[in-house]
């Protein structure tokens, strides 16, 4: 038997299907799906991981003996290799955590503890122990092992770990690696077909970034968070590079706060050609002196005539893009509306279902063996691509762009079958349609620009007239994302006079450099070395997870403003991409064989621990600057009974978040707060002149609101909305009353009878209730309309009516319907074509 181990379920499944001489056979080992087929009469199994099936983790305790120095003990009492360096204490301690007699406790979080976290050993434990154990069924059985997981560092190291569990139960049976970038039959059956070895630098190199950012991570948010555990959002997370990324996100903040906005003054003129109206500046961009601004207008006003000065025309090249990588994909998604974690989410998804190509790479020049021109006729099964595609094949052989980033081990990111809306939901398609219209885009020759340039005088005064029209569009018929509107001007020959229509002066001020946003972040990150293609995207996430960051374009919060600030005091070198990126370029050294694991770890071991000496002496400085922070970020207004700060809190029993004053326990004002994003703003109720917040319920646009919910905005009338069938069943006859419960700020439709029949339907938070007169045909709960930015929709509120269960299943059956749609668009056969020459 072969046993083919793969990154995921879905993986495993495609690749039985696509390699298998039938239909695979579903299985189980355990609770582990697994897929069963022939290969020329062979056996083969297919299994899927959940990504890592092992974890780093620090081991528990140290211990030092005279004789063998410090030693890590792992939670079954084994002893691990541990490097600690002499400048820190050896026991013995006095028994106070995080100390015993012999050593540290690890697991505690204990100021205390922090240097020795350091430097404390490193174990692999189970993440998955359900599929370890499969695993380990199946490899006792296999004859070969084929690792399939994805090529890249992380894949590499998936796979590395995944053999280990393999090796403990058949140590002998020979192991090789399929490498592939898309899931496609021809791609998948040449990757078994040339197997290759396991790449043990590759996956010593992903090892090293798990150890060096477990390390990082854990001793810099232990710290932010030991020296201010209290208030707005207790763990203060901190990391190698989502410190400095945020350091960027600050800079740029500081550097608009700096600025001194400077007025000056513009001027438009309005000029007519035969009833043809256009608008031209003034040839004097901005006038930073008001009186020189006002001397042009009075030497212009009265005139009603122009005279054309100059006409100059020049054309120019628009050139095509380059083929995407990760983060040309990312960033040009982002100018879509679509957020760099979505969009590596959808990628992913389309990757796996096999429209696209492997999402997460660098390379930005396609390889010679990939054939365009059958690339290009499966698109022209998309009559959207169609026309365009026929024209490319028919303009002779095809040749692309090149990116400046080359390697071999993915092509860049392109379509590898058509797809249509049809087939992908609303935002798949949205991606996909990006990617197929880039991949054409770079196949095609450039646009080219008729621009021109026509000076008019006014009375002396020089205005001068620009447009834009594209004469030859090229890429930009099949690519027009980015694209400029034609500015027009009419045709004017130099000596022609032509109507004036006076001027018009405007005051403006200069503007601060813009926030990032994130696609142009992404880049940045990329340019300074700041994280991979693979986790750029996870680590902006996490910044507005943590509330270190909000909005898009990005604005750092109070918090994220003060983290910086303290590291970059007392430890600079945390803040800066310096560090980070020569870290990074070590971990390539890895993968190249050029260095080792235990070097790279043990360098970012020592850096880590100077940085963290010299933080440790200015822990109260720290707490200081971040206890402002968090009141400063959780303020939402003054308390109306002692005057106080209202906050944003957390409550210590259900983690649950409200508004109640800084003046507690003394003062027992307290707000709830509706479900959603919930920000402070500096507006009060015009009403009642309470503080207002901002918030975005899921999937919604955000409102302002009164925090008072017995403000008159917040109060919503009962709705009485039908009987209660419950009632009824008992031969009497009671009202249902929908109404909004003012203290938790919950609406539902409670019987009046509720007491006795104990009959209550939850309602949606938001949107307008309009009863009906219809009852469920299902329970006989009365049928409500509720009314929201997004639409009307009928629902019966009962949560337990079988109305739900018949409703979902129609939803599986309308999703089984277009997975199958979509198994059609790939199994079309794609048009014959002759290879194209690069």
């Amino acid at each position: 038997m072969k046993l083919v181990v793969t990154e995921k379920n879905d993986a495993a499944e495609k690749i039985s299907q696509l390699l298998g001489a039938g239909s695979p056979k579903r299985d189980k080992v355990y609770n582990t799906p697994v897929y069963r087929f022939t290969v020329e009469g062979e056996e083969w199994v297919t299994i899927g991981l959940r990504g890592h099936i092992l974890e780093p983790d620090f081991a528990p305790q140290l211990v030092y003996k005279k004789r063998g120095g410090w030693r890590g003990v792992d939670a079954n009492g084994e002893v691990l290799e541990a490097n600690v360096p002499d400048s820190l204490p050896k026991p013995p301690f006095k028994k106070r955590k995080p100390f015993t007699e012999d050593g540290v406790l690890l697991s505690t979080w204990k100021m205390d503890a922090l240097p020795y976290l350091v430097y404390a050993p490193i174990e692999k434990l189970p993440k998955e122990k359900d599929i370890i154990r499969s695993l380990k069924n199946l490899a006792k059985k296999a004859d070969s092992i084929v690792i399939a997981t994805d090529f890249d560092r992380e894949g590499e190291l998936i796979g590395s770990d995944a053999l280990s569990q393999i090796r403990l139960e058949n140590p002998d049976a020979p192991v090789s690696r399929a490498r592939y970038s898309a899931f496609t039959k021809e791609e998948i059956t040449h990757a078994f077909q040339n197997l290759v070895e396991l790449d043990d630098n590759l996956a010593s190199a992903g090892a090293s970034r798990q150890d060096i950012d477990l390390i990082w991570g854990a001793v810099l948010t232990r710290y932010l968070t030991l020296v201010k555990f209290a208030g707005y959002g207790n763990v203060r997370s901190s990391g190698r590079v989502q410190t400095p990324t945020l350091a960027l996100i600050v800079a740029r903040e500081r550097e608009r706060l700096a600025f001194v906005p400077e007025d000056f003054w513009v001027i438009r003129g309005k000029f007519d050609d035969d009833g043809i109206e256009f608008f031209a500046p003034h040839s004097t961009a901005r006038f930073k002196v008001e009186a020189e601004a006002q001397a042009v207008m009075e030497h212009v006003e009265g005139a009603i005539t122009a005279k054309v000065v100059d006409v100059a025309k020049r054309k120019r090249k628009q050139n095509p893009p380059a083929p995407f990588n990760t983060t040309s994909l990312m960033a040009a998604a982002a100018a879509e509306g679509i957020r760099p974690a979505r969009t590596m989410r959808l990628a992913e998804s389309l990757y796996m279902d096999g429209f696209i190509s492997y999402p997460r790479v660098d390379n930005t020049v396609y390889p010679d063996s990939l054939d365009l021109a059958d690339v290009v006729n499966r698109l022209s099964e998309n009559p959207a691509y169609a026309p365009y595609c026929k024209q490319l094949l028919a303009s002779g052989p095809l040749h692309a762009t090149r990116g400046k980033q080359e390697d071999t081990d993915h092509p860049p990111i392109y379509p590898t079958t058509a797809a249509s809306p049809d087939v992908l939901g609303p935002a798949e398609f949205k991606l996909y349609n990006l990617i197929a219209r880039r991949f054409l885009a770079t196949l095609s020759d450039a646009a080219e620009i008729e621009g021109t340039k026509v000076s008019l005088d006014v009375n002396g005064e020089i205005f001068a007239a620009k447009g834009d029209v594209m004469v030859h569009k090229g890429f930009r018929e099949i690519y027009p994302y980015g694209m400029k509107k034609d500015e027009q001007l009419p045709a004017l020959e130099a000596g022609q006079v032509i109507g004036f229509g006076g001027a018009e002066l405007t005051k403006k001020q200069t503007e601060p450099p813009a926030r990032y946003s994130q696609g142009r972040l992404i880049q940045e990150m990329e340019k300074l070395g700041l994280g991979t293609k693979s986790t750029r995207h996870a680590i902006i996430e996490r910044l507005y997870n943590v509330s270190y960051i909000v909005n898009d374009p990005i604005e750092p919060s109070a918090l994220g403003m003060a983290v910086v600030d303290a590291l970059d005091r007392f430890a600079p070198h945390i803040t800066t991409a310096d560090m980070t990126a020569e870290l990074e370029s070590e971990m390539d050294n890895i993968a190249k064989g050029e260095n080792t694991r235990e070097s790279v770890v043990a360098h970012s071991r020592a850096l880590l621990g100077e940085q963290l000496a010299e933080l440790m002496p200015h822990s109260e400085e720290v707490k200081e600057a971040l206890a402002d922070a968090v009141a400063a970020d959780a303020y939402v207004g003054k308390c109306p009974k002692c005057g106080k700060d209202l906050q944003l809190r957390a409550s210590q029993k259900t983690r649950s978040m409200f508004i109640g004053c800084a003046g507690w326990p003394e003062c027992d004002v307290t707000y709830p707060l509706p479900k959603g994003k919930v920000e402070s703003t500096d507006q009060l109720c015009e009403t009642c002149g309470m503080p207002m917040i901002k918030v975005t319920p899921f999937r919604s646009k955000p409102h302002m609101q009164c925090i008072d919910p017995e403000c008159e905005t917040n109060r919503e009338p009962d709705v009485e909305v039908g009987l209660c069938p419950k009632c009824k069943e008992l031969g009497k006859t009671s009202k249902l009353i929908a109404r909004k419960n003012p203290r938790t700020l919950k609406r539902s439709i409670t019987c009046e009878n509720f007491d006795e029949c104990q009959t209550r339907y939850p309602l949606p938070q938001y949107g307008e209730l309009t009863a009906t007169e219809e009852v469920c045909e299902h329970c006989g709960a009365p049928m409500v309309i509720v009314t929201t930015n997004r639409g009307p929709w009928k629902l019966c509120p009962n949560f337990e009516c079988p109305g739900r269960e018949i409703a979902a299943k129609e939803k599986e059956e309308r999703k089984a319907a277009r997975a199958a749609k979509k198994a059609a668009a790939k199994k079309a056969p794609a048009k014959k074509s002759s290879k194209a020459k690069k």
